[in-house]
């Protein structure tokens, strides 16, 4: 994420903010404060210190700002700082967002893009809406998002977190799992918390939202996909609180600008780490995805030459579940090269830390037997075989298949061509280089 960090700071909004003589003293107590977070290598402290202070003058600025939010010490800031560190939380969410586009457009000659650095990103994004470390992220115990899903409930602490562990709840995913009735026990008893405390977290675990993603992928109207067909993936993202709300505005205390919750559901190669179809998604606006979910349903039931009846039925069970807090994904892409591959979709939250939910696809591409094909081109005949999709659907906690440090090497490159058609937010789609949007969301 370090990585991610460094481009981040140098964007062209966090160049202009000015740097006055003034500022000079209280950045260094800034520093002192926010040293341990700066990925300093220790063993050459001074030679480290050093070249960091010899950076452009608003890298350093922006830097100590952002990291200043990440520990929350803003409390720290002088009067002239406080108001540059406003400036840079209020455009922060503006610029990881178009950081997050920039990690998956094309690039590569098969139309992928990026997954480490897209993961990056949505990762800073959390740690910096819920004001968290990044520090607090690294895997401890058996919790691969470490203690920082805990920072985000309020009177939580490190010590809280190492209380709580020595009765067996280690990851974040645990404390969610148990009852209201356990959990107070819990924290009443074990981390002192007073009945109001607990009270304060059980409505913040009440607003974090859950996320299942029923996924697929087929050739319309044939029974097994074959190379170079034009592959339809559907998938519904649906959310589920605990205070029965759909669309909400996330608990952040240390964020002083409005931020509506957005979702990622991204369709990659982890082993690759290729990024094959983005999608960003928002749960705020439930006519417009009535309205375009409506409208792609009964697109793809004609195109399929279904009956009035059928299109009428399928279209208001499309409605039933958008109102039942779930959201229509579609996309079309060219099927690449004949093989097995193992896919992953990732929704990806960025507001809150825990709450991502991966679901593993694995896709089987046959040799070209039928004449001719959607894509464009004739392939070589062969024999036609059924191919498998098989989903299986795991927790935020099994994210060990992928570093927040990315490397941009661009490895087993496959031929694959996209394009999409969206029910909601908008589908970067792999190998035309452009974009599809649904009806009332932003264009990219």
């Amino acid at each position: 994420m370090s990585k991610v960090m460094d481009v981040f700071i140098k964007a062209a909004e966090y160049m202009e903010i000015p740097v006055r003589r003034t500022d000079e003293e209280p950045l260094q107590k800034l520093f002192v404060l926010v040293r341990s977070e700066l990925n300093l290598d220790l063993k050459n402290i001074r030679q480290e210190q050093a070249k960091f202070w010899k950076q452009h003058p608003a890298l350093v600025k922006t830097e100590l700002l952002v990291q200043a939010q990440l520990t929350r010490e803003s409390a720290a800031l002088s009067p002239s700082l406080q108001r540059d560190y406003r400036c840079v939380l209020e455009l922060a969410p503006r610029l990881l967002e178009e950081l997050m586009k920039m990690a998956v457009l094309p690039r590569n000659p098969q139309g992928h893009g990026w997954l480490r650095p897209a993961i990056g990103v949505i990762e800073l994004s959390q740690s910096f809406i819920q004001a968290v470390p990044l520090s607090a992220r690294k895997a401890t115990g058996g919790s691969s998002e470490g203690f920082a899903p805990f920072l985000q409930l309020p009177h939580f602490s490190d010590a809280v977190v190492k209380k709580i562990a020595r009765k067996k709840v280690r990851t974040f995913q645990e404390l969610r799992d148990m009852t209201p009735e356990e959990r107070t026990e819990l924290l009443t008893q074990v981390a002192g918390f007073s009945a109001a405390e607990s009270q304060d977290v059980e409505m913040v675990l009440e607003m974090m939202p859950s996320i299942t993603v029923d996924i697929s992928c087929e050739t319309e109207g044939e029974e097994g996909i074959q190379e170079g067909d034009i592959v339809t993936m559907h998938a519904w993202v649906t959310l589920k609180r605990g205070n029965g709300l759909v669309g909400a505005l996330p608990h952040a205390p240390y964020f002083p600008f409005h931020k509506e919750e957005n979702f990622w559901l991204l369709l990659a190669d982890s082993v690759s780490n290729e990024v094959w179809m983005s999608q960003k998604i928002n749960f705020m606006d439930e006519a417009t995805a009535i309205t375009a979910a409506s409208k792609t349903i009964q697109e793809s039931k004609e195109g399929s030459g279904a009956t009035l009846k059928e299109i009428n039925v399928a279209v208001k069970e499309a409605i039933e579940k958008v109102k039942n807090g779930s959201r229509l994904v579609m996309c079309k892409f060219q099927a690449p090269a004949e093989g097995n591959y193992n896919l992953t979709s990732y929704c990806l939250c960025d507001s809150w830390i825990g709450c991502d939910k991966k679901t593993s696809l694995k896709l089987k591409v046959l040799k070209r037997s039928r004449s001719g094909t959607r894509g464009g081109a004739i392939l070589d005949e062969g024999p036609a075989v059924e191919d498998r999709i098989e989903e299986e659907e795991e927790d935020e906690e099994g994210y060990e298949d992928y570093d927040s440090e990315y490397s941009e090497d661009d490895e087993d490159a496959r031929d694959t061509e996209s394009k999409g058609a969206v029910a909601n937010g908008t589908t970067h789609v792999r190998g035309s280089g452009s974009s599809s949007d649904g009806s009332g969301v932003e264009e990219d």
